[in-house]
């Protein structure tokens, strides 16, 4: 499949705090902060999850589009999802049907090899959705927002292995399972209550909204190889929902023996 969810990205109001819990209770390690998301008047830094990676961005200034993200979802939550195309084709094909369904562009770069474009949250409903492609196109292996290669010593999955999944959430599952499946190119599937849309590694599923807080991307699937682990530094830390559940930065991290 021509399209992989590479990276997730949540916003913080603090981002130390949000850190210490994620790399605490999943067990990964931060693998590259770049000083690059400066220019937007945020700071950051990207944990390894497997071959896949999990950032957080906080504002370090007034007025920004990630500190009216977090006024509007009401406090810490998804923001971003990121997406590796296979070919510079496939990449152009997402542009083409973003833009035949009115979907804006929020932020786009082309810098030689790498190319990356960000779809307007408001289009999208419950996200950005930003796809990318370089020279490398390679889904486990060479990534620019960390900088490259130089992060696989770094991973560390005996504890937390690997994303399965996320979630998002609207008033309308359906209807925005089927906007982001028209845009990816991969038809969404119903079944009952249930839409999804397939990606290369992950599945995407649209929920209704019932927590309060509007659209948005609330939840990932997570693979873990020791659930105790998760749950008792969970407790510690006040993050603990239930024995399947864990919320970190406004998330729901829904737990899945691997």
């Amino acid at each position: 499949m021509p399209i992989q969810l590479r990276q997730i990205c949540l916003v913080a109001e603090e981002l130390a705090p949000v850190i210490d819990d994620l790399t605490s209770i999943l067990g990964v390690n931060s693998v590259y902060i770049d000083p690059g998301v400066g220019k937007f008047g945020l700071e950051n830094n990207l944990l390894a999850i497997g071959c896949n990676f999990l950032e957080v961005v906080a504002p370090i200034e007034d007025n920004t589009a990630g500190g009216r993200y977090l006024e509007r979802r009401g406090g810490d939550g998804g923001y971003m999802v990121i997406t590796q195309a296979d070919s510079r084709e496939t990449y152009d094909a997402m542009r083409e049907r973003a833009a035949c369904h009115n979907v804006r562009v929020a932020f786009e770069s082309e810098r030689g090899d790498w190319n990356l474009t960000q779809l307007h949250p408001r289009d999208m409903v419950a996200a950005f959705l930003e796809v990318e492609c370089d020279a490398y196109n390679d889904f486990n292996g060479s990534w620019h927002p960390v900088g490259g290669l130089g992060w696989k010593d770094k991973v560390k999955q005996d504890v937390t292995v690997n994303y399965l999944g996320m979630e998002l959430q609207s008033d309308d599952p359906f209807e925005l399972a089927t906007l982001w499946g028209d845009v990816i190119g991969i038809p969404c599937e119903r079944d009952g209550d249930q839409c999804t849309v397939a990606l290369n590694n992950v599945t995407l599923r649209f929920v209704t909204a019932t927590d309060g807080r509007g659209p948005g991307l609330s939840g990932l699937d997570i693979a873990v190889a020791d659930r105790n682990a998760v749950l008792a530094e969970a407790k510690q830390r006040n993050c603990y929902v239930n024995d399947g559940q864990v919320l970190i930065c406004g998330m729901r991290f829904y737990l899945h023996d691997a």
